[in-house]
């Protein structure tokens, strides 16, 4: 699975309607409003880089109300979970 964070700048009095378009189009399994320089962002999850393209440059850049998007793409995931589990390698669990 590829995942891409991508950071969405819209037009200030439309950022609830563009956060539902943008919720709506497949690939993309999360968009949160934000603080900061952007507006929204949205979290993309695809199997492959070619589709990428087609959920953000094709899809994503053309709901009306985006203004600019940055797109940055997830090398490794990291969770609290993750980091337990791997420092819990090797030990057994009491139970």
């Amino acid at each position: 699975m590829i995942t891409a964070i991508v950071l969405v700048q819209t037009e200030v009095d439309r950022i609830p309607e563009v956060a539902a378009r943008i919720a709506d189009l497949e690939g993309v399994s999360e968009v949160y409003s934000v603080t900061g320089d952007v507006d929204l962002i949205a979290l993309v999850r695809v199997r492959q880089h070619d589709e990428l393209a087609a959920v953000i440059a094709d899809r994503l850049n053309k709901v009306e109300g985006v203004v600019h998007t940055e797109t940055h793409i997830a090398f490794r995931a990291y969770s609290k979970h993750d980091l337990e589990a791997a420092f819990a390698l090797g030990v057994e669990d009491p139970d």
